[in-house]
């Protein structure tokens, strides 16, 4: 009986495997904008190797109050604004979708303790089909900053509202 149950649950993680092997993530790190920050921002590509798209739905991560998926978007008098994506993103299958400075990323709000340059952060990224993914972010403080794209602002006192589905 023993065998027969350690054979079923090899077979089920079998299984599961290919799924989450489908989703890789690449390059993540994570940036703080001072020590004393209330906020935190995590970057990253998803590639989807699979046949079927999926969907990142959401994070979590035991450094914040709360996680949160955002974006920047243009208001009408071209003011840069970062608001929530509830509803997450499609990754296309064979297609990648890049989380970046001045576009989406992942938002930690409420740290709750400081987040230093070397540290490493374990976020679990879920996804429709490739389930909760585990991956251990480093904070990279030295990354160089973009000009353009508002990434040298403060993160904790950027206006921040719902995403317009």
């Amino acid at each position: 009986m023993f065998a027969l149950k350690a054979l079923m649950t090899a077979g089920a993680v079998a299984f599961a495997l290919p799924a989450s092997a489908e989703i890789r993530i690449i390059d993540p790190y994570i940036i703080v904008s001072s020590a004393m920050a209330h906020s935190a921002a995590a970057f990253f590509s998803i590639e989807n190797t699979g046949t079927a798209e999926d969907h990142f739905a959401s994070a979590s991560a035991n450094i914040s109050a709360k996680v949160e998926l955002h974006t920047h978007i243009e208001d009408a008098n071209g003011v840069m604004q970062m608001v929530e994506v509830p509803q997450g993103w499609t990754i296309p299958a064979g297609g990648t979708h890049v989380l970046k400075r001045g576009s989406d990323h992942v938002m930690f709000l409420g740290l709750t303790a400081p987040i230093a340059h070397g540290d490493v952060v374990s976020v679990t990224l879920n996804f429709d089909r490739a389930g909760a993914i585990v991956v251990d972010i480093p904070v990279d403080l030295k990354r160089d900053l973009p000009a353009a794209t508002g990434a040298n602002m403060p993160m904790g006192n950027m206006p921040m509202s719902p995403a317009k589905p």
